[in-house]
């Protein structure tokens, strides 16, 4: 399942049978953020999770959908996966964009008891981020999906 760059981050993916995942992604760019999910799930699923996904308009909006899934949902999930492409365009919008996104992750992972996994891609340019679905820089939506395992089985070991 290793693609090209990821065989370090792919070593010892825990099995977690009883994971519940959801994968919260935007619309923005569907073209690379479908193949940000399909890599996630294809991890997830193969290590036995169980996934959710919530669409939401674009990568501002992220941080509220996971935080209001956390706060009512069932079932409760054990980590959050967020994906996006944010591309770089002409006006400052890319950094407010980015830094909203980044902030909103951030805090969420101060304040929930799960792990919020960070698989938003902020680019320069479409190519760079297909190459990061697939291409030269690996798929960084099954290094989201390991880095979720991961931490899923890390948090159960530190409430036990």
């Amino acid at each position: 399942m290793a693609t090209k760059g990821n065989s370090e981050l792919n070593k010892g993916i825990p099995e977690i049978k009883d994971a519940f995942v959801v994968i919260v992604k935007t619309e923005w760019n569907a073209h690379i953020v479908n193949k940000l999910e399909a890599g996630a799930k294809r991890i997830l699923k193969a290590q036995g999770a169980k996934v959710k996904v919530i669409t939401v308009p674009g990568a501002v909006e992220i941080p509220f959908a996971v935080k209001a899934y956390a706060e009512g949902s069932q079932p409760l999930a054990d980590a959050f996966i967020t994906l996006g492409t944010v591309v770089r365009g002409d006006t400052p919008h890319f950094e407010y964009v980015c830094n909203a996104v980044t902030d909103g992750v951030t805090s969420l992972n101060l304040m929930l008891d799960v792990p919020v996994i960070f698989g938003v891609l902020t680019v320069n340019d479409e190519q760079q981020a297909l190459d990061r679905v697939g291409g030269a820089h690996g798929h960084k939506g099954e290094e989201a999906a390991v880095t979720a395992l991961k931490m899923i089985e890390l948090n159960r070991k530190l409430r036990k």
